[in-house]
């Protein structure tokens, strides 16, 4: 189809009008955080978004282009794209996550940040850490639990070791797909990182009992391996199938419908209070009986609501445990802070990891 001239006239008009109000909403994003980090900005702008576009009253064009609540998500990825573009050109913030490219970390730094930001993949979690430790990196986001697997070991090990901080926090819906270039009957290998493998085992076990699980460093890593080799599939992103070039067998394979993975974001301050907040804190208690329900006491006795509960093992030790909670709250709001003032008189060690919005909701 040829493209007349009255349509390339019309849609000029309206780009060069869509990148005029671009640069005047940069200006007015400039003025309003000038002296704030990529992070601060992103959580400030999140708040705005909650307010105006998770109102039905504030989405007057649903008639014109859809449901609303299909609207609400795409113009938030939208408008999160443009806080993208402002940020690459006003921040030196880089953010580090973790895998290559059309990972699922990528996925949610892409969600966190907006992929105009720039980025840089790691091969390791505490690569991560590290790179906010040396200031290479403004900004992380690695995995820290999953609905269906549970804790992420590597990165509450980090978050013992290291004086990084979470200063955000995505739930990314998890949605594994089976890849190939190859037709279904000639798929013999199956292909992801351990977590996807377990992820979809039920289904693997119903739908290809006789293929080969072959564990790989990444979901993108595996995808890449079934565009190049035949009889080979992979379980990762539609993402991934795009960049690959691969053929989906078959599409929401994980056995549970529910599998939210969520992520932390990492800097190395705190995050900004929004008045929907939460604080992760992290201690040890004395080992005899009695010592951990009395630090629990404390959260219900000032009314705090605990969100997660976490033991980790001591290292060194054959039977101590380090806890990590999340309540709600910021820091330095009275109970919370109650609360800690009363918890480091009780414990061997105790460690704020971070203070930071609350994710607003699980939507992809």
């Amino acid at each position: 189809m040829e493209i007349s001239k009255t349509f390339i006239r019309d849609m000029s008009t309206i780009d060069r009008a869509l990148i005029n109000l671009l640069a005047k909403r940069c200006e007015l994003l400039g003025k309003t955080r000038a002296d704030q980090t990529a992070s601060d900005i992103l959580s400030f702008m999140d708040q705005y978004y909650e307010r105006t576009f998770q109102n039905p009253i504030n989405l007057d064009c649903g008639s014109i282009l859809g449901e609303k609540s299909v609207i609400s998500e795409s113009i938030t990825k939208w408008l999160r794209h443009a806080d993208s573009i402002y940020l690459s050109h006003t921040q030196c913030d880089k953010v580090a996550y973790l895998g290559p490219e059309f990972s699922y970390s990528h996925l949610a730094a892409i969600k966190a940040f907006g992929d105009a930001m720039p980025m840089i993949g790691l091969a390791t979690i505490p690569s991560v850490f590290e790179s906010i430790s040396r200031n290479d990196s403004g900004l992380g986001i690695v995995p820290i639990e999953n609905t269906t697997d549970g804790r992420i070991a590597d990165t509450m090990s980090m978050l013992i070791r290291s004086d990084v901080k979470i200063c955000g926090e995505v739930l990314l819906p998890i949605h594994h797909n089976l890849l190939s270039k190859s037709p279904k009957e000639q798929i013999v290998e199956v292909h992801s990182k351990p977590q996807a493998i377990s992820q979809c085992r039920n289904w693997l076990g119903m739908h290809f009992p006789n293929a080969i699980t072959v564990e790989s460093n990444s979901t993108a890593a595996a995808a890449e391996l079934a565009s190049k080799v035949p009889g080979v599939a992979a379980i990762a992103s539609m993402e991934a199938a795009r960049h690959y070039e691969l053929d989906a067998i078959d599409t929401d394979i994980e056995d549970n419908p529910n599998n939210v993975t969520r992520f932390a974001v990492l800097s190395n301050k705190f995050g900004l209070r929004s008045g929907k907040d939460k604080t992760t804190i992290l201690f040890q208690v004395p080992h005899k009986p009695g010592s951990l329900a009395d630090a629990m006491a404390i959260f219900k006795k000032l009314a705090l609501n605990l969100t997660w509960i976490e033991s980790f093992p001591l290292l060194g030790t054959s039977s101590e445990y380090l806890f990590f909670i999340e309540t709600d709250g910021f820091f330095d709001d009275a109970p919370v802070a109650d609360a800690i003032q009363v918890l480091s008189s009780m414990t061997l060690m105790i460690k704020v990891v971070g203070s930071y919005p609350r994710a607003i909701s699980q939507k992809g």
